[in-house]
């Protein structure tokens, strides 16, 4: 069990593609206990493998940040398979540390992914699940928060990471 650095923006590997899991074996278990107590550590609601480093198509999440054993959810290899309505929600990232910005995310949504041990499973999830999905499977599919904003919301989410960085509040990328 350990809890691992989290990459932030600007580390190539956030963007990188992302390999399918194949193995459900004890190293990926380990992974799996290492995403959550990362998650719980930060605290944060999810972790996906490359904000860690790992650029394996899986993510953790848990609502209850390590207080509920029954609200945690492994997705591998996950796909979005249908959505429900829309809505305009505030949202940060562990990458982008104390910085938010709003970026629309489905009400509703269907996602189908395989579990630790490897078994295909779908998940219906609204309201903050939904988004927490929506979220980690960006992760995996290289997409950052940044990448949901446009123009001037944009520029300016970018010079608060600037000013961010040059205050020191955040670790320079390895």
């Amino acid at each position: 069990m350990a809890v691992r650095p989290i990459l932030v923006y600007g580390d190539p590997r956030l963007e990188a593609a992302n390999q399918p899991v194949t193995d459900f074996g004890p190293e990926l278990a380990q992974l799996i206990q290492d995403l959550f107590e990362t998650g719980w550590r930060a605290p944060g609601l999810g972790v996906a493998a490359p904000q860690i480093g790992v650029n394996l198509r899986i993510a953790t999440i848990d609502l209850s940040v390590g207080k509920d054993e029954a609200t945690r959810i492994v997705l591998a290899n996950p796909e979005i398979v249908s959505t429900e309505g829309s809505e305009n929600l505030e949202e940060g990232c562990l990458s982008f540390p104390g910085l938010f910005t709003t970026i629309p995310r489905p009400r509703r949504l269907r996602v189908r992914a395989q579990d630790e041990a490897g078994q295909w499973r779908t998940i219906v999830a609204d309201g903050l699940l939904a988004q927490a999905v929506c979220h980690e499977v960006d992760h995996l599919d290289g997409v950052l928060l940044v990448n949901h904003l446009r123009g001037l919301k944009k520029q300016l989410f970018l010079r608060r990471v600037a000013k961010a960085r040059k205050l020191g509040v955040w670790p320079e990328t390895a």
